[in-house]
C-alpha cells in the first residue's frame, strides 16, 4: 500500500533522537519519558547522539508558591553533555541508551563562598558538582499498529532501568541543592500511544510510573507531542509532567536538607527541531521551561547536538 510505503521510506526519519536534550534538574535526575518517541527504529536501524544542554535558575518553585532567590546560591546553573543511541532490535523492539555527564555551578558572592568553605570544611563544601549522572537502559515494544483512514495509530510500552553510574555524593546539607543526581536506581514503565498521518504530522502521548530506591519518592510520568517529521525537517512542541508519590517540602517544617527526598513535581514545556547535513549527520537544535513545580528550579534551557543516523 502506498501509504505504508511512505513511512517505509520515512524510516530514516522516524529514527531520529526525538530526545536529545534530556533534561537535567539539580534536585532530580534524568526523566525516562524525555527518552521514549513514538517512532520505532526499524531493524538494524538506530541513531548516535550527543548533545549538549545549558540551563539555569534564580528562582524555585518551593510548597506553594514559587519564591525569587535560590537557598544560599543566586543562581545555579547545569550544563550537560548526553551519550544517547538507540537501535532497532527489530521492527517491533527498539534498545535506548542514555549516560549524560553533568557539571552543576552555585553562583554566590566570594563572602558567602569563603564562609561555607570554612564552616562545611570537614565535608568538602564546593560551589561545583560534575561527574557522569545515571545510566539508563530503555526497551520499547510496539504491540498493536492500526490504519485509521490516512492515519496510523500505534500502541507501544516501554520499561527502563536506570542507575548512578559514579560516586556522585547526595548528603545532607543546603550545600547538596547542586548536586548532580539522587543517587537511586528506578525501574519505571510507561504506555505510548502514537498517531501518525500520511502528511507527517504526528501526535503522541504516554503516562507511566517509575518506583525509585531509598528515601526518593515514586512517582507517575507523563509526556505529549505533537510535531511534523518529513524527508528533511523534523519539529515538535510538547509538554511533560512528574507528580511524586509522598515526599517532603524544602519549605517544611523540619526539613533537614535530604534534597533527594523531597516530593519533586512539575510542568515542563518543550520544542526541538531536526534537520539532516549528509551521510547519516544532521543536527538537533532545542529549548525548555518548567511552568509549574513543587521543590524545584524554575529552569529555562537551551541544547545542541550532532547526530548519525544508520
Amino acid at each position: 500500500m502506498a501509504f505504508f510505503d511512505y513511512f517505509y521510506n520515512m524510516k530514516k526519519v522516524s529514527s531520529l533522537i526525538i530526545a536529545t536534550f534530556s533534561l537535567i534538574s539539580t534536585v532530580h535526575s534524568t526523566h525516562a519519558q524525555g527518552l521514549v518517541s513514538g517512532f520505532m527504529a526499524g531493524k538494524k536501524h538506530g541513531s548516535v547522539v550527543v548533545s549538549g544542554t545549558s540551563e539555569s535558575y534564580t528562582n524555585v518553585y518551593l510548597a506553594p508558591d514559587k519564591v525569587d532567590g535560590v537557598p544560599i546560591f543566586q543562581e545555579v546553573r547545569v550544563n550537560s553533555l548526553n551519550l544517547y543511541a538507540t537501535y532497532g532490535i527489530t521492527d517491533k523492539i527498539d534498545a535506548v541508551l542514555s549516560l549524560p555527564y553533568i557539571q552543576s555551578q552555585g553562583q554566590a558572592n566570594g563572602t558567602v563562598i569563603n564562609d561555607l568553605s570554612a564552616l562545611y570544611s570537614t565535608q568538602g563544601y564546593t560551589n561545583v558538582r560534575q561527574g557522569l549522572q545515571d545510566i539508563t537502559g530503555l526497551l520499547k515494544f510496539k504491540s498493536f499498529s492500526r490504519e485509521i483512514g490516512s492515519s496510523i495509530l500505534d500502541l507501544l510500552g516501554t520499561v527502563s532501568f536506570s542507575t548512578p553510574a559514579s560516586n556522585y555524593q547526595t548528603n545532607t546539607g543546603y550545600g547538596y541543592i547542586i548536586a548532580i543526581g539522587n543517587r537511586a536506581t528506578k525501574y519505571t514503565a510507561t504506555g505510548v500511544a502514537h498517531l501518525k498521518t500520511s502528511s507527517g504530522v504526528f501526535a503522541t502521548g504516554q503516562i507511566g510510573y517509575s518506583l525509585r530506591t531509598g528515601l526518593v519518592p515514586n512517582a507517575l510520568i507523563g509526556e505529549a507531542k505533537v510535531g511534523y517529521a518529513g524527508p528533511k525537517t523534523y519539529v515538535e512542541g510538547s509538554v511533560s509532567f512528574q507528580e511524586s508519590n509522598g515526599g517532603t517540602d524544602i519549605s517544611e517544617t523540619g526539613f533537614q536538607g535530604f534534597f533527594p527526598s523531597t516530593r519533586v513535581n512539575y510542568v515542563r514545556l518543550g520544542a526541538s527541531a531536526y534537520r539532516p547535513i549528509t551521510n547519516g549527520f544532521g543536527l538537533t537544535l532545542g529549548a525548555n521551561t518548567y511552568v509549574a513545580g513543587r521543590n524545584i528550579g524554575k529552569a529555562t534551557g537551551y541544547s545542541a547536538g550532532v547526530t548519525y543516523n544508520f
